[in-house]
């Protein structure tokens, strides 16, 4: 079969349900909860296509041009923006593999592709999400080092930061092929345009596997920016503070030789600090508490629900660029 041809909806799984439009080759993967919702309305697929479209294109110019800028500016080529670079590359690369895809099944409102695709697809969007968050782990963790620690500090080195690179890719390598080999496996969402990790089967194995993972994609991560950017502003909020004391002893206004600086570096600091954060969590937290309905069996789960989840959670792509490289 072409997979790229038209497809033929042979199925016939729903009577009536989304689970009209699944091509026979992608019947034994598509759970039948779905059978119970309607089609999806043909003008929220056009909507998703093109909420998917924008977000690509500002997602591939935006991180195309930190790696552009960061890979060939000599200045930039720093160990610790060598984290950034990876980011920007690995959300470039999520964008590329995932958005075309899904705009495709969005036009033919199903999945089309077939199984390996449907693999491949969930494959890049695991790999590539696992080392971006880790890539803000590693960034946060840097900026906690040389801020917090200061001098007592291990100083990051270029081999240090491909280090992390490389610890990043094997184990987001490791994650994202355990479903092929019998943990868990790859399935399509609700709407059957994309694929995702299997959140919908009761069995102790597929259910494990999101289990462990979401420790080590979410929880894990997000403990360690939060813990890293909480002492980052107390150190410098600490430091913000004794400065103004040996100015006052000193009878002057101020230490810094910059007067016209509108805000102090901890309310800098903080605004990023607050901003990494709340990104994170508006991306990823939907798609989470998606799944975890799934595992969980609580009603409530719905085709529409599940696509909007993934394709949010995309949007990380979008603002990583502007938060850690361009601005």
């Amino acid at each position: 079969m072409n997979t790229f041809a038209i497809p033929k909806f042979g199925a016939q799984l729903g009577n009536g349900s989304v689970l009209d439009k699944v091509t026979p080759d992608m019947a034994h993967i598509v759970n039948t909860y779905w059978g119970r919702f309607p089609p999806m309305d043909t003008k929220m697929n056009q909507m998703l296509g093109v909420f998917t479209f924008v977000i690509m294109i500002i997602s591939l110019c935006g991180n195309g041009m930190v790696v552009l800028i960061f890979g060939t500016t000599k200045s930039l080529r720093t160990p610790a923006n060598l984290l950034v670079l990876n980011l920007a590359f690995s959300d470039f690369c999520m964008m590329a593999s995932q958005s075309p895809i899904m705009i495709i099944n969005f036009y033919f409102e199903t999945w089309i592709l077939g199984p390996l695709w449907c693999d491949i697809y969930a494959i890049c969007g695991s790999m590539f999400g696992f080392i971006s968050i880790w890539s803000m782990c590693m960034i946060a963790l840097d900026r906690y080092n040389v801020i917090v620690k200061g001098m007592s500090g291990r100083p990051m080195t270029v081999s240090l930061a491909l280090m992390k690179i490389a610890i990043i890719w094997l184990f987001a390598t490791f994650w994202t092929l355990m479903p092929m080999i019998g943990w868990s496996r790859y399935v399509p969402e609700g709407n059957l345009t994309a694929c995702s990790i299997d959140y919908m089967t009761r069995d102790w194995n597929p259910r494990s596997y999101l289990i462990t993972y979401s420790l080590c994609v979410y929880y894990t991560p997000l403990f360690l920016i939060c813990y890293s950017y909480w002492f980052i502003i107390a150190a410098v909020a600490a430091h913000e503070k004794a400065m103004r004391e040996q100015a006052k002893k000193m009878n002057v206004k101020s230490l810094r030789s910059s007067e016209d600086c509108e805000k102090s570096a901890e309310a800098k600091l903080a605004k990023v600090a607050l901003t990494t954060i709340s990104l994170w969590f508006m991306a990823w937290t939907p798609y989470l508490i998606i799944c975890y309905f799934g595992l969980f069996k609580i009603e409530g789960l719905t085709p529409t629900a599940t696509i909007w989840g993934a394709t949010f959670a995309k949007t990380s792509a979008v603002y990583n660029p502007i938060v850690y490289g361009i601005r």
